[in-house]
């Protein structure tokens, strides 16, 4: 078996028996450090798989160090904990390939999932790529794997600066999308990509999502909730049943309750979801 190392500069004792309890089955050596210039001495000395950052430091205490970690291994997967963020710092992070980002509130259960991810991840540095990106205007490139997407989730939960409740509600539709495009769109082959925009502007945020498939009609998936006739809300089961389909198809009707709106282009392979944040400007406007 192949020895495998990880650091973890993080003194909380719930992080370090999570991290003991996933990675110790899998023979993995775990080596603690005070800070982050004591992890770099380590890194010096030998490579390591996995790094996990301190929460107490600040977002771009951890990026600088993740630099120097580039220039020293550039495949190393470094997942940053922060006490302390910006937009501007998670999209540094992305550029640097930081394998993930959590600041303050940390979920121990998605920082467990993506744990879970990394060192499972046979290819992972090309997988989000930014095209470009400015306070109110990120493009991203992402590659159609579901790992790579719940990776693109954590990012985007950073950086976005909407109120918990409306930033729930526009990850959990925008989430809806992006695995439809994933997988419907990309066929989940890890050689094609899914290009997404994120625009944010004073009253609204607008994503858009374009992915490499042939595209769809709405008229057209007797296998979507969407298509349903109001005395018949639950009629696309019966199709989806018949045609060995999973169980499910109330993706999109749900995303369309839940954001301002949806518009698909003419081939069905490019959407755009807007939720507006300030209803009340708009409509005086």
């Amino acid at each position: 078996m192949v020895s495998r190392n990880a650091i973890v500069v993080s003194d909380d004792a719930q992080i370090k028996s999570m991290l003991c309890r996933i990675l110790g089955p899998k023979q993995w050596t775990i080596e603690g450090a005070a800070d982050n210039l004591a992890a770099l001495r380590l890194v010096e000395a030998r490579k390591f798989d996995l790094i996990l950052t301190s929460e107490k430091t600040s977002g771009k205490e951890d990026i600088e160090f993740l630099r120097k970690i580039r220039g020293m291994h550039p495949h190393t997967r470094v997942i940053i904990l922060t006490d302390e963020t910006t937009q501007a710092d998670v999209i540094a992070a992305i550029r640097e390939n930081a394998f993930s980002y959590f600041s303050k509130p940390i979920s121990l259960s998605l920082l467990a999932s993506i744990v879970e991810h990394a060192i499972e991840e046979p290819c992972w540095d090309d997988g989000i790529e930014i095209a470009s990106a400015t306070p109110g205007w990120i493009c991203l490139r992402v590659r159609c794997d579901m790992k790579t997407a719940e990776r693109l989730m954590q990012f985007f939960h950073e950086m976005t600066d909407l109120p918990e409740s409306e930033r729930e509600v526009l990850a959990t539709a925008f989430r809806e999308l992006l695995m439809n495009a994933i997988e419907h769109g990309g066929k989940f082959d890890p050689e094609q990509y899914v290009e997404i925009s994120y625009v944010r502007t004073r009253r609204a945020v607008a994503l858009r999502i374009k992915d490499p498939g042939e595209g769809f009609s709405l008229e057209k998936i007797p296998h979507s909730a969407i298509m349903n006739p109001p005395d018949e809300p639950l009629r696309h089961l019966t199709y989806r049943e018949a045609e060995n389909l999973r169980p499910g198809g109330f993706g999109v009707l749900l995303v369309k309750n839940s954001i301002d709106e949806l518009l698909y282009n003419e081939k069905g392979n490019e959407v755009v979801l807007v939720k507006y944040v300030d209803r009340t400007s708009a409509v005086a406007d």
